[in-house]
């Protein structure tokens, strides 16, 4: 399991909207966003610059991944 720190989540609705936009890099799956703790965490394999990219086209800014 790898996990994404995810910064300028505040509802549900941005919840959904970065596991959408993880769960369609390929290579990707499992994809589970958690708010409160402002990271998502998937399995599989993927350029780290594709899962960043991901996240920054939707409005949010992308950090560690660990």
């Amino acid at each position: 399991m790898t996990t994404l720190k995810v910064e300028g989540m505040h509802c549900p609705k941005c919840v959904a909207s970065v596991t959408k936009a993880l769960s369609e890099v390929p290579g990707l799956s499992n994809v589970s966003v958690n708010l409160e703790k402002g990271e998502a965490t998937f399995d599989g394999e993927a350029p780290a610059d594709a899962i960043k990219e991901a996240v920054d086209k939707i409005g949010f800014i992308p950090g560690a991944i660990s």
